[in-house]
C-alpha cells in the first residue's frame, strides 16, 4: 500500500452535483440561482453591509460628536526621561531626531517636553513645544531650550 494507491472505500462519497449542464440534470435552466434579479446574473457581487435592501445597520445608528481633522498630537517627554537618556547616552544636546533614535517618539510626532522629574544635566533641547515648568527647570539647570518649527 501507497499514499498514491489511497482512496475512499467504494460508496463512502457521493459526486459533486453538476449544475448548469442541461434539463437531464436537474439543475438545468436557471442553474439554481432562481429567476432575475442582480443575483442571478453573472458579475454580481454584493457591497459590503449589504443587508437585502433593508437600511444597513451602519446607516440606521445615530452619529453624534465632532471630530476636530485639524486636531495636533503632541508626544509628551518628561524631564525625568531627558536625565535617563542623558546618563546612558552621554548627551549634551536633546533634539526630536535623538529621540526618533531611541525609540521615545514616532516619524512625525510632535514633541512637547514636560516639567516632571527632576533635572541635573546641562542640555540643549530642542522640541516644538515646552511647558513652563520644564523652560524654567532646563534654565535653571544651566541649559537651553530651541522651539522647532
Amino acid at each position: 500500500m501507497q499514499l498514491s494507491t489511497l482512496k475512499p472505500a467504494g460508496g463512502a462519497t457521493k459526486g459533486k452535483k453538476r449544475i448548469a449542464r442541461g434539463q437531464g440534470s436537474g439543475k438545468g435552466g436557471t442553474a439554481t440561482r432562481g429567476h432575475k434579479g442582480a443575483q442571478s446574473r453573472s458579475g454580481y457581487s454584493r457591497k459590503i453591509g449589504f443587508e437585502g435592501g433593508q437600511m444597513p445597520l451602519q446607516r440606521r445608528i445615530p452619529k453624534f460628536g465632532f471630530k476636530n481633522n485639524n486636531k495636533v498630537v503632541m508626544k509628551p517627554i518628561n524631564l525625568s526621561v531627558l536625565q535617563k537618556l542623558s546618563d546612558d547616552k552621554k548627551l549634551k544636546e536633546i533634539t526630536p531626531e535623538v529621540l526618533k533614535t531611541n525609540g521615545l517618539i514616532g516619524k512625525d510626532d510632535v514633541v512637547k517636553i514636560l516639567g516632571d522629574g527632576e533635572l541635573a544635566a546641562k542640555l540643549t533641547v530642542s522640541a516644538h513645544k515646552f511647558s513652563k515648568s520644564a523652560q524654567e527647570a532646563i534654565e535653571k539647570a544651566g541649559g537651553s531650550i530651541t522651539v522647532v518649527a
